[in-house]
């Protein structure tokens, strides 16, 4: 019963992605954050079940883009990018929110002027795409919130 409460949970909350979703990146930390004001980066999302498309489009016209995959609540690989959940949302968030959740998704996005974003995102009450948040990382130094 636990298993399809929660295939029902994420087939609802990554079904809605199915349309390009809106979101929006916030530089928090790095070069861009000390701009006045400093540059939002537009963000669409799309797909269905565990993977999809991703792409930001940076302020200059250059757009970012791949592909978006479920990551499993006992994932093996490395939590590189959990130090950045701490630092956008406060020390022990990762852990206290993100580590293990069942909606949880990762992506690294490239655009043609050599721009790499690597993003990571989790619902935090599946089934309403308006609570998804996330953090991202570009090759330049900057760290990013994600919301939608």
């Amino acid at each position: 019963m636990k298993q399809l409460l929660l295939l029902v949970a994420i087939v609802t909350t990554l079904s809605g992605c199915v349309v390009m979703v809106p979101g929006r990146l916030y530089p928090i930390q790095g070069p861009l954050a000390g701009q006045t004001p400093a540059p939002i980066y537009k963000v669409t999302i799309s797909g269905v079940f565990k993977s999809g498309s991703m792409s930001a489009t940076l302020p200059d016209g250059e757009v970012c883009s791949g592909s978006w995959a479920a990551v499993g609540q006992n994932d093996p690989a490395p939590n590189k990018m959990s130090a950045d959940w701490d630092q956008v949302f406060g020390q022990g968030y990762f852990v206290a929110n993100v580590l293990g959740a069942p909606v949880r998704a990762r992506a690294v996005l490239s655009g043609p002027k050599g721009t790499t974003l690597d993003v990571e995102f989790y619902d935090p009450h599946p089934g309403h795409i308006e609570s998804v948040v996330g953090v991202a990382r570009d090759n330049t130094g900057d760290l990013f919130k994600l919301t939608f």
